[in-house]
């Protein structure tokens, strides 16, 4: 599955916010757009057409799945997503590709050590 991951990555900003939010729990759309802008700390603000196009996206991908609604909502209307095993598995191949990223700039970022006359 590892190799199948690999294919979707890199990642759009939306695609990986939305995969991080639905990572610990399963949410409804608005419960996404609420977790996206925590997790960036308001930095991203995703609107209901970016994510319902993104979502439509990602679950003919079958990397987020639809649920449904939940028995006890306030609201019969609410439609919940949770991620997918191979979701799980593209995130993770993000994250990884995310730390070489850092990792290099990191190094390029060092300041240059003096040449020896």
């Amino acid at each position: 599955m590892k190799r199948a991951a690999t294919e979707f990555v890199p990642l759009s900003t939306a695609t990986l916010y939305i995969l991080l939010s639905l990572a610990g729990e399963e949410r409804h759309g608005y419960g996404i757009m609420l977790e996206v802008a925590r997790q960036s700390e308001g930095q991203y603000k995703l609107g209901p057409g970016t994510l319902y196009d993104n979502l439509q996206k990602l679950i003919e991908r079958r990397l987020v799945e639809p649920v449904g609604e939940r028995a006890g909502d306030e609201d019969p209307r609410r439609r919940y997503y949770r991620i997918s095993l191979l979701g799980k598995a593209v995130l993770s191949a993000e994250v990884e590709r995310l730390e070489g990223v850092v990792r290099e700039a990191k190094v390029r970022l060092q300041p240059a050590k003096p040449r020896r006359a």
